[in-house]
């Protein structure tokens, strides 16, 4: 695969959500069958289940759940990826956890996605996990949010359940200051207003779900942002003229070019670009997502962990900040205990010195707090032992998300979102 083009501008990434039930898996399965995008031996291999099982059709919802407890349980309990295309656009589907228990899993399926898909079940309206989901959505800085009505046909495909959660889920996502939603009713399991418009809702005038997320406007292009390249490796050669510095990482926002002025942080040294590599071989500019490897000027002192950037357009240097997190560790935030934060490619010693609050998911009210438990959602501050070259979330995503590690297991404890 070539490592040389720059953003494809027809990708969207986006993320599902909703209470237990609602359908999410029902839903995905729907628009990747629907759409012509499940292989033949997928298909086969439904239809012998539904044999076995005496089932007069077969179960889309398998072509996302994917792991034993699942099966068990009925409900999705990890976050199950799948790609598809269609003649106008190519997407990545994180299918994300339903129930409150796995919050977590929601925050990671969501953290790099473009667009959110939240189902509400016609029948039950706008619930609270509905306005969790919403929350977070809005939290993890995703800019689409499309609220998908499902189970028409569990209320005879009536005007007025949809209309009811359509003027409740805008009228919430306005106290969030976020942009109206696009609120679209449909039945994932007859397909209708899935991937074509269903003679069922002919006061819908809006288009299918497919079509909505095939007009969505890209996310704000990574490569119009402030230039942002952690080194993820310092590559050193020998020639005949002497022994040279390669700086391998991938660009996260922002444009590169021979000749550019460079800084790294958070050091702040200076020099230029003399050279940009790649596996296809050298480039005279460089954009996101490239990974590229750099060559500069001067000897100066870069090192893993580095971010290089613009010297007019520069992050912040700190080693203290306040972040939004949530806990993903079984074992309960520890006062006192050291952990490993990392940003980028950089890591360092850190401390959590405050809580400022917990997050009350269901009011969504700040609360006090002492200790975190898991899928805990708080804002905190933290302090390292180096300094960290980072922007704020909502500004850069690439270099405004951490995580915290615990420092004796190595195991995931938080991620979170720098707030400044």
């Amino acid at each position: 695969m070539s490592i040389s083009s720059g953003n494809d501008q027809r990708l969207l990434r986006f993320t599902t959500a909703g209470s237990v039930d609602d359908g999410k898996s029902s839903l995905i399965g729907r628009l990747l069958h629907d759409a012509g995008a499940v292989p033949t031996d997928q298909l086969a291999a439904l239809e012998r289940i539904a044999a076995r099982n005496g089932d007069a059709g077969i179960d889309l919802s398998l072509l996302t759940d994917g792991l034993v407890a699942e099966r068990e349980q009925g409900i999705t309990i990890d976050v199950a990826y799948r790609y598809f295309a269609t003649p106008r656009r190519k997407f990545i589907i994180a299918d994300t956890p339903g129930h409150e228990q796995y919050t977590r899993n929601m925050v990671t399926g969501a953290s790099t996605a473009d667009a959110a898909v939240i189902l509400v079940d016609a029948r039950n309206g706008m619930t609270t996990q509905t306005r969790r989901h919403l929350f977070l959505a809005h939290l993890l800085g995703i800019r689409h949010l499309v609220i998908a009505v499902n189970k028409m046909d569990l209320v005879e495909f009536a005007r007025a359940p949809f209309d009811a959660v359509a003027g409740a889920v805008k009228a919430f996502a306005a106290t969030l200051g976020a942009e109206p939603p696009i609120v679209v009713p449909l039945s994932a399991k007859f397909g209708d207003n899935v991937v074509l418009r269903s003679d069922h809702l002919p006061w819908y005038d809006g288009e299918p779900l497919l079509a909505i997320l095939e007009g969505l406007p890209s996310a704000a292009e990574a490569d119009n942002l402030p230039l942002r390249l952690p080194v993820q490796l310092v590559r050193r050669t020998m020639t005949p003229a002497g022994q040279y510095r390669r700086y391998l990482g991938r660009v996260e926002s922002g444009r590169i070019a021979v000749g550019d002025p460079i800084v790294a942080l958070p050091s702040g040294a200076a020099t230029r670009v003399r050279a940009i590599a790649t596996y296809d071989g050298p480039l005279d500019h460089a954009a996101a997502p490239q990974s590229i490897g750099i060559e500069i000027d001067d000897a100066v002192d870069i090192a893993r962990g580095d971010v290089l950037v613009h010297p007019t357009e520069v992050p912040a240097v700190a080693r203290r900040l306040e972040a939004t997190i949530c806990w993903f560790d079984d074992e309960p935030f520890a006062a006192g205990r050291r952990y490993l934060i990392k940003v980028g490619t950089r890591t360092a010693v850190a401390h959590i010195n405050e809580i400022v609050y917990r997050l009350d998911v269901t009011t969504l009210a700040p609360v006090p707090a002492t200790g975190l438990v898991r899928n805990d959602i708080a804002r905190v501050r933290v302090t390292a032992a180096a300094p960290l070259a980072f922007d704020p979330y909502r500004a850069n995503r690439a270099t405004g998300a951490l995580i915290l590690i615990d420092e004796q297991t190595h195991a995931t404890v938080a991620a979170g979102m720098i707030e400044g």
